[in-house]
């Protein structure tokens, strides 16, 4: 196990009543499924999922950047707070209890002992805290020397938790922790601080529920189109008019976003243009429309960081991974290059000459098509020219993923096609199409989509060979749907 400790967001801050702690630990959601809450700082497990962020190097950024922007929200004026960046104080260890005792020394500004965990001062255990006055007057002033301290006596005199607590950190034994939870919906209630009159006033608490929005959507890898914004009423009359219990705003956006900035101006402006019929003393907020958020895909390729390399130091436009025609010129150098080769589309109906393979350090300069050449000397007539959109016809959708290569004869149940033993029914089709009419090997089939229980899905075509009189259809298996 490999833990990372950071400050809760909002360890500074008191929250509204009525919005959860749990919230703070959110946003972390997104990086690991197993993230806690441990007094004041946000604690994740990440042995399991740091290899999906490109390493752990990698993942410490990114876990860096995001905790500097999972903040309360703006200020005032809309503006998001001012991240520290790489001042962001973070811990690793093997332990929770050991990362959170390494963040506190860090956010004391004290330096890390040489001998990790023995020689980390008391103060950095929580539950070593209420002791320890007692244990320095007795000279212990290090987790070790707790330790050391004869186990059974140190237990009746300061009870089994610090103990319990010192086996936990050293991994001894397990050491359970409540794991954070996302709700399937986002709809939160806080109550405001003092009773609002104006729109201003109900920023402040509404900006703070859009910070745990914010975190939500995040962890979710969604973006909001729709939310609602309610407020409760502390009258219910004023001279002598009654007052509706509530009143409400709803909001909506072009594009899901997660963008704090821009939903807080959103709420502003329809608040400025929202008087109150009474003060208001609580706020729900509540996301009634979310969507999926694109994610930017990270390079294929691994960084160009070999050594004595240029890039290799981690900067300038190779630092990031290397091009993809770089990539491709360095393995067709290393291995030749007829070993590296990518498709290149070609306007043919038949699915099994769409493509052809070219080496890819040539693509573009090769000679013209064994067909074309024909064509030039005078044969069969020229085919069309590599096209970008062949395949792309409404057809297409019903093509299969994988190719048979060379496509199979079936036998026959009667009139019926029959693959392993079983007759295919007959799903979609006949496609019908004539291939390769530019060479003297020309082709005319009819596909059908069919399945039957032992194979799944396949596509299949038939052909007529023989002369119109004695000839019949034969049938072939060409394709499987994944």
């Amino acid at each position: 196990m490999h833990w990372v400790a950071l400050p809760s967001p909002h360890a500074d801050e008191v929250l509204p009543p009525g919005v959860p702690a749990a919230a703070a630990g959110w946003w972390a959601l997104r990086f690991t499924p197993r993230v806690a809450l441990l007094d004041e700082a946000v604690l994740l497990e990440v042995a399991g999922t740091e290899r999906l962020w490109g390493g752990r190097a990698h993942l410490l950024a990114l876990l860096r950047e995001h905790h500097a922007s999972a903040g309360p929200g703006p200020g005032r004026d809309g503006a998001p707070g001012t991240p520290s960046g790489g001042g962001r104080p973070l811990a690793e260890a093997p332990t929770a209890l050991q990362a959170l005792a390494l963040l506190r020394l860090q956010q004391a500004g004290r330096a890390v002992p040489r001998r990790v965990p023995h020689g980390l001062p008391l103060a950095t255990l929580t539950a070593l805290r209420p002791h320890a006055a007692s244990l320095e007057r007795m000279g212990c002033r290090t987790w070790a020397a707790v330790r050391a301290l004869p186990r059974d006596g140190a237990a009746r005199r300061f009870g089994a938790e610090p103990l319990r607590a010192l086996d936990q950190a050293w991994g001894d034994v397990p050491h359970p922790v409540p794991w954070l939870e996302l709700p399937e919906r986002f709809e939160m209630r806080a109550e405001l601080p003092a009773l609002a009159t104006s729109a201003e006033q109900l920023l402040w608490t509404a900006g703070r529920l859009l910070g745990a929005l914010r975190g939500w959507l995040q962890a979710r890898h969604q973006g909001v189109l729709a939310l609602e914004l309610e407020w409760r009423h502390d009258l219910r009359r004023i001279d002598g008019v009654d007052l509706p219990a509530s009143g409400q705003l709803a909001v909506r956006t072009a594009e899901a976003t997660q963008d704090l900035v821009h939903l807080r101006r959103l709420l502003s402006e329809r608040l400025a243009r929202q008087p109150l019929a009474a003060p208001v003393n609580h706020l729900t907020l509540r996301a009634t429309d979310t969507a999926s958020l694109p994610q930017a895909s990270e390079s294929l390729l691994p960084p160009s960081g070999m050594p004595g390399e240029a890039g290799s130091s981690g900067e300038g436009p190779g630092a990031a991974g290397e091009s993809w025609h770089q990539w491709v010129e360095r393995l067709s150098a290393r291995w030749g290059p007829e070993q590296v080769r990518v498709p290149v589309l070609q306007a043919d109906h038949r699915p099994e000459r769409m493509q052809r393979w070219e080496a890819a350090a040539g693509q573009g300069t090769q000679a013209p098509a064994p067909a074309r050449a024909r064509a030039a000397r005078g044969g069969a007539p020229a085919a069309p020219p590599p096209a970008e959109a062949a395949g792309t016809a409404a057809d297409a959708a019903f093509w299969p993923g994988w190719l048979v290569h060379p496509p199979r004869p079936l036998g026959l149940q009667g009139d019926r096609p029959c693959l392993q033993g079983g007759p295919l029914r007959f799903l979609a089709g006949p496609h019908r199409f004539d291939g390769g009419w530019w060479e003297a090997s020309g082709e005319r089939r009819e596909y059908f989509v069919a399945d039957n229980p032992v194979v799944g899905t396949v596509w299949i075509y038939r052909q007529w060979q023989g002369d119109r009189a004695t000839g019949r259809f034969h049938w072939f298996w060409h394709g499987v749907y994944a």
